[in-house]
């Protein structure tokens, strides 16, 4: 395989054990560094298609890393940490990780679910060999094959799990599915017990394409039972 994944962690035996475990699965071009200082000036110079990503570092808070390396590329970010607070969960989502594991972890857990963002992110990039294809909705547009959201004509930056998602409600208007069904199919694994991932990408995409996110139109909580894409009227 030849995708380019970046462990990083400030223990070394936990980046010896995962670079020893993404081997045996097949990944060969494997970085790792154990301070945000080392993993930011790597992100600047190699075009890595995912990363793990400690909280905890000893000179770079990893939130505040993660932050940085959104402003570089939106390739999936999985935080891997011993910080296993809601609040800490939350900051994690809201300011661009795409999925979020707490230590202690099971490293075939963790295996499964670069190889599920994996898998992901080579179907978007398969796609743009494809015919440009837009789902136009007025105030705003899906420009799937060159993973532009635009709004009110303005080009809006999404994660690319934040793309994902709205695209899969977008060409399935008005059909509702729960969180669990909407994490397996977006992030490619079963969801394990815990919905925040999915609500706030989903607080995310609204604040981005309603007028009124915290009155919702567009992307409906059916509460108790999950989530819809409303289209809006054009005009």
């Amino acid at each position: 395989m030849d995708e380019k994944l970046l462990l990083v962690d400030d223990e070394k035996g936990i980046l010896k054990m995962l670079k020893n475990l993404l081997h045996q699965e097949g990944y060969t071009q494997i970085s790792t560094a154990s301070s945000g200082n080392e993993a930011l000036n790597l992100v600047e110079t190699v075009a890595f298609d995912l990363i793990v990503l400690d909280v905890m570092l000893p000179d770079i808070d990893g939130f505040e890393l993660c932050q940085q390396i959104r402003k570089i590329t939106s390739v999936p970010i999985l935080f891997l940490t011993a910080r296993t607070g809601d609040l800490d969960i939350l900051m994690g989502l809201g300011i661009g990780g795409d999925d979020y594991i707490t230590k202690p972890f099971n490293p075939l857990e963790v295996a499964a679910r670069i190889r599920a963002q994996l898998r992901r992110q080579n179907l978007i990039k398969s796609s743009n060999i494809r015919q440009e294809e837009i789902l136009d909705f007025g105030i705003f547009a899906v420009h799937k094959s060159a993973g532009q959201l635009i709004v009110n004509g303005i080009d809006t930056h999404c994660t690319a799990k934040e793309f994902e998602l709205l695209v899969f409600l977008c060409e399935r208007p008005n059909r509702i599915y729960t969180a669990q069904q909407l994490y397996e199919q977006v992030w490619g694994s079963p969801l394990q017990g815990d919905e925040k991932t999915v609500v706030i990408h989903i607080s995310k995409l609204r604040k981005k394409i309603e007028k009124n996110p915290s009155n919702s139109c567009i992307l409906v909580n059916i509460r108790g039972i999950g989530y819809k894409f409303v289209p809006p009227c054009k005009g």
